[in-house]
């Protein structure tokens, strides 16, 4: 799209648009200095997944399905919300192994939707935890 400036001599300049190399890139959608929150029913899920063990982010083999046939099946701990379920499961590393975490699973956490900010926030909030219950 070109545009007509009148210049103070009253000719007429024109100008062509700027190629899409010369444009510079939108800001961020997200601005990074928004404070880090989690809602109530993700809070939930973080309280939640201080209980669960590490094998509840395993997939059953066929020994856990054939056992499964012959006796009382376990509970499954996985969640049918894709973004809740990184958020459990990052949560189950962190209440195990606090800010040791495979890079795998902070990438699907991060790829959820949940931000660095969420995730340091969701940490320093369970390695709290983990100290005032250490003190009792």
């Amino acid at each position: 799209m070109a545009y007509l400036m009148l210049d103070d001599d009253r000719s007429v300049v024109t100008t062509a648009p700027l190629p899409a190399s010369v444009v510079a890139p939108c800001a961020d959608p997200l601005p990074t200095d928004a404070p880090a929150r989690l809602s109530a029913l993700e809070w939930s899920v973080v309280a939640l997944a201080r209980k669960d063990r590490l094998w509840s982010l395993d997939k059953p083999g066929r020994i856990a399905k054939a056992m499964a046939v012959l006796f009382k099946p376990p509970h499954n701990h996985m969640l049918a919300d894709e973004r809740l379920e990184a958020l459990r499961r990052i949560a189950v590393l962190g209440w195990h192994y606090g800010y040791t975490i495979p890079t795998e699973e902070l990438k699907r956490f991060l790829h959820a939707g949940f931000s660095p900010a969420q995730y340091e926030l969701m940490m320093d909030s369970i390695g709290v935890a983990k100290l005032r219950t250490a003190h009792r």
